[in-house]
C-alpha cells in the first residue's frame, strides 16, 4: 500500500493559509487541507521570544510527494523559514487513505489521455 503522510504548515493569516491550501489541492499535490485557527505559537526567532497568533494547515498526501509539497509551500509562503513537517499515517480507514492516494494520483499522473471526438 502507498504510504500516506500528514503535513503541518503554519501561516500568518487565514488568507495565506487558504491561498496555500487551495493551490496545493488544485495542483493535486495534496488531497485535502484542513485549516485550524487561531493557534498560539511560542518560539524564538533571531534570539527574541515571540508569542504569535497563527493558522495551522493540516494536509494529507502521499509520502513520495513531500519534497514537491515542501518546494511549493516555500514558493507561496511569506515566512523566511516556514514550518513544514510531516508525520506518517500509521493507521487509518482504508477507504479514506485510498481516497488520499487517488486524490493526488489523478493530478500527478504522467499518463496522457487523448479524446477523439467525431
Amino acid at each position: 500500500m502507498t504510504k500516506t503522510i500528514v503535513i503541518f504548515v503554519t501561516a500568518s493569516s487565514i488568507e495565506e493559509a487558504r491561498k496555500i491550501g487551495k493551490t496545493l489541492v488544485e495542483e493535486g499535490k495534496v488531497a485535502c487541507c484542513n485549516i485550524v485557527q487561531p493557534i498560539e505559537s511560542i518560539f524564538k526567532w533571531q534570539g527574541k521570544l515571540n508569542i504569535e497568533r497563527e493558522v495551522l494547515m493540516i494536509m494529507k498526501t502521499r509520502e513520495d510527494l513531500f519534497n514537491t509539497v515542501e518546494k511549493r509551500v516555500k514558493e507561496l509562503h511569506s515566512y523566511e523559514v516556514p514550518e513544514i513537517i510531516a508525520l506518517p499515517i500509521t493507521q487509518g480507514a482504508k477507504s479514506y487513505l485510498d481516497w488520499v492516494v487517488k486524490g493526488v494520483d489523478l493530478h500527478n499522473s504522467k499518463t496522457l489521455i487523448v479524446m477523439i471526438l467525431p
